[in-house]
C-alpha cells in the first residue's frame, strides 16, 4: 500500500475529516490534501509517528474508560 493510501486509511480510522485531522496534527490543509491526492509524498517517518500518536491516545482513552467503569 502506498503512503498516501495509508494516510487516508489512518485519517478515516479516526473518524476525522481532513480539516479536523489537519488541526489535530497541526498540518496545513493543502499539505495533507496534496499527500492524499499523491501530488506530494508524505514522509514515511511522519506517517509512522501519526499512527503511533493515534494508537497511544486510543489506548489511553480505553484505559480511562475502564478505570471509570465505562467499559
Amino acid at each position: 500500500m502506498e503512503a498516501r493510501e495509508e494516510l487516508k486509511k489512518l485519517r478515516e480510522s479516526t473518524g476525522m475529516n481532513r480539516k479536523e485531522f489537519c488541526e489535530y496534527f497541526e498540518i496545513p490543509y493543502m499539505t495533507e490534501t496534496d499527500w492524499e491526492l499523491g501530488n506530494r509524498r508524505v514522509p514515511t517517518y511522519l506517517l509512522r509517528l501519526m499512527e503511533y500518536k493515534i494508537r497511544i491516545e486510543q489506548l489511553a482513552d480505553k484505559k480511562n474508560q475502564a478505570s471509570n467503569g465505562i467499559l
